[in-house]
């Protein structure tokens, strides 16, 4: 299985990238259609491709916290 997070999206692609920093471009028509930037794909061996909501959400919840203690240290 392999898992990837989507960067961006470029017109018919979406740009991801893995574990070691490497970017992939899927086709828009591969992946799910309810996909946005930062959700996090899984791919299994078989090619099906599905999103792993649980990991989605603790990758933005770690963000978020990020984001609030880098604001608090900036003293805004």
């Amino acid at each position: 299985m392999k898992t990837l997070i989507i960067d961006r999206f470029e017109e018919n692609y979406a740009v991801c990238e893995d574990d070691d920093g490497k970017f992939f471009a899927l086709e828009r028509t591969e992946i799910p259609d309810n996909v946005s930037e930062g959700d996090v794909l899984e791919i299994s061996d078989d090619g099906t491709v599905c999103i792993n909501e649980a990991e989605t959400e603790n990758r933005r919840n770690r963000i978020r916290e990020k984001m609030l203690r880098l604001k608090n240290k900036a003293g805004v």
